[in-house]
């Protein structure tokens, strides 16, 4: 693993956002779902989501998570993904969302 300094850190983007739909992404390789996420001031991003092992999309409607906001968008087949969902990855690829303990505001900073 390498090491990065705290200025490094500070360039990326963290923000608590709310799930407002989900749809079984199609066209992925691999399982994913299409997420559409607000994040308040900072908009409505979208987001391709390989969460197919413990979430169906009904599970993610109204579910906060935290995303990384400033990556450039990424085309995923047909898609384009403006953030990248954070989740803990387990045995099988299995991963779990990371998400605020409490109902936060939508756009906060993680840090």
């Amino acid at each position: 693993m390498s090491t990065i300094n705290f200025s490094d850190f500070t360039k990326v983007e963290m923000r608590v956002g709310t799930i407002v739909h989900a749809e079984v992404f199609q066209e992925a390789k691999i399982p994913a779902y299409k997420v559409t996420i607000d994040f308040g001031e900072f908009g409505i991003k979208k987001s391709s989501a390989q969460i197919t092992k413990l979430y169906a999309p009904s599970d993610l409607i109204g579910k906060q998570i935290i995303a990384v906001v400033n990556f450039p968008p990424k085309q995923i087949a047909n898609f384009m993904s403006e953030c990248l969902i954070l989740g803990v990855v387990g045995n099988e690829n299995f991963i779990s969302l990371l998400s605020p303990n409490h109902k936060m505001e939508n756009g906060l900073r993680i840090g």
